[in-house]
């Protein structure tokens, strides 16, 4: 029987009420990267909206894998208790609450979106020294990054370690490692930004070895009857001088060999000149390839945005799970809606707070 949208979905101990996720979305709403009310309202919201899958943005291993000051944090044993308090919410309202371990490598140090202002902070407004595999930048106005030694690998493979620690202490079940969009684990694999001529650079065995010893390091002390994903960036876009398909398919393989679930296929990041030809569903195809040629479960992201679209990637066997990101952002409710439109019933979903409302329209 073919699924749809609206089955279950099951991975590991944990089964989703549908196959609608809440791709993770960076807010820059924190302060030293605390979770706070908005993280809660913003996230809750979409709980009570009907999603199955609730993924909280990027969340930084260490204070220098922000993204910018105002990134979400997971680097201390301070910052579980305010993220506890959006996961109670969301699994209260039928959600798996899913995070995303993160370190933004040299696109680190950088300006939120509204500042006004892109590029570099400067050290007297708060930025920091960001790193990666080699010393070269993303783009002239980002920061030049520290090249790091390979005891300095080992100790931020052990930040995400201890940042899982936290986030099943914290209450989530479903575990993303984030490995694309041009951050840390990204410019690590990719050719074009690592020019490394040691154990973690060159050949491709090389270059996808700090993302697979960290996948299977954050492995073992993730609860076996728990989801662990991965984020990846499928394809550069770049042709020769990138990462491609066929490479996204071969680390595929590896990963599941060292138990991860499911890979959430997104794209590029790594060049601020690569040529992505967007449209409504244009990564899906990507999410396919990996799904059929490496045999293991993906979710699609990507200008999705309509109910009979969304679900026709899970019928046609593209991936499992459909991530939402923007579309999410206009409508909360938007599993509620699609569910509508599709004719499915609304009743695994709604709260009972509008049931009466939403049922009789």
């Amino acid at each position: 029987m073919t699924a749809h949208l609206f089955d279950p979905y099951q991975l590991r101990g944990v089964t989703l009420r549908n196959r609608i996720g809440i791709s993770p979305m960076c807010m820059y709403s924190s302060t030293d990267g605390f979770a706070n009310d908005w993280h809660t309202v913003h996230l809750g919201a979409r709980a009570a909206g009907g999603a199955g899958l609730i993924i909280v943005e990027a969340t930084a291993v260490e204070a220098r894998g922000r993204i910018t000051p105002r990134d979400l944090g997971l680097w201390s044993d301070a910052h579980i208790a305010p993220l506890a308090q959006a996961v109670a919410f969301m699994e209260a309202h039928g959600a798996v609450p899913g995070i995303q371990l993160a370190h933004a490598g040299r696109k680190a140090s950088c300006y939120w979106p509204w500042a006004g202002k892109s590029g570099e902070v400067p050290a007297e407004e708060g930025g920091w020294q960001t790193i990666a595999p080699s010393a070269i930048r993303f783009r002239d106005d980002y920061p030049l990054p520290h090249a790091l030694t390979v005891d300095e690998i080992h100790e931020i493979q052990a930040a995400f370690v201890a940042g899982a620690r936290r986030a099943l202490t914290a209450g989530f079940r479903w575990m993303e490692l984030h490995g694309a969009h041009g951050y840390l684990m990204h410019s690590f694999y990719s050719p074009y930004s690592n020019q490394r001529t040691d154990e973690y650079g060159g050949s491709f065995d090389n270059r996808i070895r700090f993302l697979l010893e960290t996948a299977e390091q954050v492995r073992a002390v993730w609860p076996d009857e728990l989801p662990l994903t991965v984020r990846i960036s499928a394809t550069d876009w770049l042709g020769d001088a990138g990462w491609q398909i066929e490479d996204s398919v071969e680390l595929a393989r590896r990963l599941k060999a060292v138990g991860v679930d499911l890979i959430d296929c997104s794209s590029s990041g790594i060049s601020a000149t690569a040529k992505v030809p967007t449209g409504p569903s244009y990564q899906a195809p990507l999410a396919e390839a990996v799904r059929h040629e490496a045999g293991i479960p993906t979710a699609a992201v990507g200008l999705i945005t309509e109910p009979a679209q969304a679900d026709a990637i899970v019928r046609d066997g593209q991936a499992d799970v459909v991530l939402i990101a923007r579309e999410s952002l206009r409508d909360p409710n938007w599993p509620i809606h699609a569910a509508q439109a599709l004719g499915h019933d609304l009743a695994p979903m709604l709260p009972p707070q509008y049931a009466r409302s939403v049922e009789k329209r």
